[in-house]
């Protein structure tokens, strides 16, 4: 039986070289036999975290805030695996993921002790620079995410020198990573 897989795209340009991460690392999963679904966070409706520790009410909306976020709910707490997409901003993930991803406290909020459900995890990654020192933030704040999350982090795709929408077309390598990625779920 496939994984289910919920990807969150930080990316705000909708046929940006994190989208085409995207394309590939999906192609890759349902090629595979899993089942994935992809929120472009850019075109939802999401209001940052209040800091209120008030959800874990309601099961099927478990944050106080109604927005789109309770399109989000349903498929994260159903998914094996948790794909964070997201260009390089100032050396770590895009507003738009960070606010998305913040917002799923409200799940942790359903236990009585703030458990977050257990996940596999993978990061897709474009950026305009490509050395690992680049990378090095980015890398610290994922692995650490991830530990104390609990989440097994099952790989990442640091794909470098992409600055401008479509750059990463011509770099046939760091797509076929992001397929085999997909794949290896």
């Amino acid at each position: 039986m496939g994984k289910k897989i919920c990807i969150l795209n930080g990316s705000p340009r909708p046929n940006g070289n994190t989208k085409e991460l995207i394309k590939r690392f999906t192609a890759g999963a349902e090629a595979a036999g899993h089942e994935a679904a992809c929120f472009d966070l850019q075109k939802m409706d999401i209001h940052g975290c209040l800091g209120c520790c008030k959800g874990g009410k309601d099961q099927a909306s478990p944050c106080v805030q109604k927005d789109d976020m309770d399109r989000i709910y349903p498929f994260y707490r159903a998914a094996d695996v948790v794909v964070l997409a997201s260009p390089m901003y100032y050396w770590g993930i895009s507003g738009q993921l960070k606010c998305a991803f913040d917002r799923l406290f409200a799940v942790a909020e359903l236990t009585p002790d703030y458990e977050n459900p257990k996940k596999e995890c993978a990061l897709l990654m474009a950026a305009e620079g490509g050395t690992e020192s680049n990378f090095a933030p980015v890398r610290a704040f994922y692995e650490g995410l991830a530990a104390r999350l609990g989440w097994k982090n099952r790989g990442v795709v640091y794909a470098g020198g992409n600055m401008d929408a479509g750059d990463i077309l011509s770099k046939p390598d760091q797509l076929e990573a992001a397929e085999k990625l997909g794949r290896s779920m």
